[in-house]
């Protein structure tokens, strides 16, 4: 294949991805973790900094890119967009990884692989860190490999530099910083030397995104070593490494285990360097996971090990072609079908992404958010980063933006605790379209939906919008108030109002000291 012809493939494939991902950007309906980022960078770049550094944790380069865009006034189109572009602009880069450990023809395949996986193309349109996390470690791996041939400091600067803005994309990019460090030990010793300093300068360079990091792990209590659970040893990690496969590819186990086998062929087919760095790539995070103690509310998903996506497609690529080299004509139909598979496996996971929300939740959804801009007031007290307040946001830019956290109990009442008194209203919002629901549905058919009393509640299809006809004052005043809402919504079959119920009851320990639970208000809920 020539250069001109493979880098005229890799366009093709680029302008196709691009073009779905720009028709479908808006298909998924907005999601509570892109509600975060936007709300979180409505604050001043000092305040974001802070809340992410100190308070949240996590991804900081994410976080900027949220920040620049809510004050340029894009909102959620634009959040996706960034997520579009960094997934279309990380093709090339698969291209250029894939030539340079494999061959021409093994890139375009493991390419097109990329393009219709659904890791790729639903956090290609998920406003959050991956596409970025993605682009990032993909031309961190380019630029390492440019490094250790070309032995100049500026190459190993050039990818420090990277390498930090991977860091500061994903808590992950530590397992590929160790990836690479392992595969530099194991193929590339006469490089040790030179990369050791590199290594050192991004390692101390990097503090700052370490603390981050471990302030995330911190709140969801996740560590090495000491008390937690594990992953569940390593059956648990074989099925986990098994999905995720199937995300990468189609979960269809017939045609995965196949695809496998075709990694495993391309696996033997290339070279040794490539053969370490592959395995280096997938072993690090195995070891990872096996000596990782998790907290009960966090789990790796497929999504965690994107990075990972390239070099999978890259050996399962060179195993497509050397199965049938031939007879090309085999190689393009096996590539088509499997890319035909993998499409069918993103519309199965997410049906969404090619059908769109259904039209009367959406027509819903946009009633419930006109009526929260025009009704709010700068002092409410939100709960929870639920997508009705970003649309609200969009349609007025006063709407309030202090959002008290559902999932972090501790957090949540750092958040009351700091808001200057008295406290505004209390606003929740309970959906019973989510598929956590018992049953999930597009309509309350309640007439008396929601608890009576101090409240007012306004249903809209499937969302319920409950809200304190006056302010609530003090943080015990809203954390009882949250909890008779949360205990309405358990009444109507609402999964999120059991977990948020939990927050809530902590939270009122933590108030009280000790204290009682506050299933005590349950007698008292309607």
């Amino acid at each position: 294949m020539t250069a001109h012809a493979f880098w005229l493939g890799i366009g093709a494939i680029s302008l196709a991805a691009a073009a779905f991902l720009a028709h479908q950007l808006m298909a998924w309906p907005p999601h509570e973790d892109e509600t975060l980022a936007l709300f979180v960078a409505r604050d001043s770049l000092a305040g974001v900094v802070e809340h992410v550094t100190r308070e949240r944790g996590g991804a900081p380069l994410h976080f900027l890119f949220a920040y620049a865009v809510a004050h340029f006034g894009f909102g959620l189109g634009g959040m996706r967009l960034v997520s579009a572009a960094f997934a279309v602009a990380s093709l090339p880069l698969v291209a250029v990884l894939g030539r340079r450990l494999a061959d021409r023809k093994s890139a375009l395949i493991a390419t097109a692989l990329v393009a219709g996986s659904w890791v790729f193309l639903f956090h290609g349109v998920y406003a959050r860190m991956y596409s970025l996390f993605l682009f990032l470690s993909l031309l961190s791996f380019v630029l390492l490999l440019r490094a250790l041939d070309r032995r100049g400091w500026s190459a190993w600067g050039l990818w420090g530099a990277v390498a930090l803005l991977g860091l500061a994309s994903h808590p992950y990019g530590a397992l590929v910083l160790a990836s690479q460090a392992a595969f530099v030990v194991l193929a590339r010793r006469d490089r040790v030397r030179q990369a050791a300093v590199a290594f050192v300068v991004v390692g101390v360079a990097g503090i700052p995104f370490w603390i981050t990091d471990l302030v995330l792990a911190g709140r969801f209590d996740v560590g090495v070593g000491g008390r937690g659970s594990r992953l569940g040893g390593p059956l648990a990690i074989v099925t986990y490494l098994w999905q995720t496969a199937g995300d990468f590819s189609t979960g269809r186990w017939p045609a995965l285990a196949a695809v496998l086998v075709a990694g495993l062929v391309g696996l033997v087919a290339v070279r040794n360097e490539t053969r370490i760095l592959v395995l280096c790539v997938i072993g690090i995070p195995v070891a990872a996971f096996l000596s990782a103690r998790l907290g009960g509310s966090t789990s790796p998903e497929s999504r965690h090990l994107i990075f990972v996506l390239p070099f999978f497609a890259i050996v399962v690529g060179a195993g497509i072609l050397r199965s049938t080299r031939r007879v090309p004509v085999a190689t393009v139909a096996l590539t088509a079908v499997l890319v035909a598979l993998e499409v069918g496996w993103a519309w199965h996971r997410t049906p969404q992404l090619f059908e769109w929300e259904p039209d009367k939740r959406q027509a819903t959804r946009a009633q419930a958010e006109s009526f929260l801009a025009a009704t709010s007031r700068p002092d409410d007290v939100l709960f929870g980063y639920e997508p009705l307040y970003l649309g609200a946001w969009e349609r007025n830019a006063a709407f309030p933006d202090v959002v008290v956290p559902r999932a972090d109990a501790t957090l949540a009442l750092r958040t009351l605790r700091r808001l200057p008194k008295p406290l505004g209203r209390g606003v929740w919002i309970l959906d019973a379209s989510e598929r956590n629901n018992l049953h999930p549905r597009l309509e309350i058919e309640n007439r008396d939906p929601g608890p009576s009393g101090v409240f007012e509640t306004h249903a809209f299809g499937p969302f319920l919008v409950i809200r304190t006809r006056e302010p609530v004052r003090t943080d015990r005043a809203y954390v009882a108030a949250a909890a008779r809402a949360m205990l309405a919504g358990r009444s109507l079959g609402i999964g999120d109002a059991d977990v948020n119920l939990q927050t809530i009851e902590r939270a009122d320990q933590i108030l009280r000291g000790y204290g009682p639970s506050l299933r005590l208000l349950s007698d008292n809920s309607r």
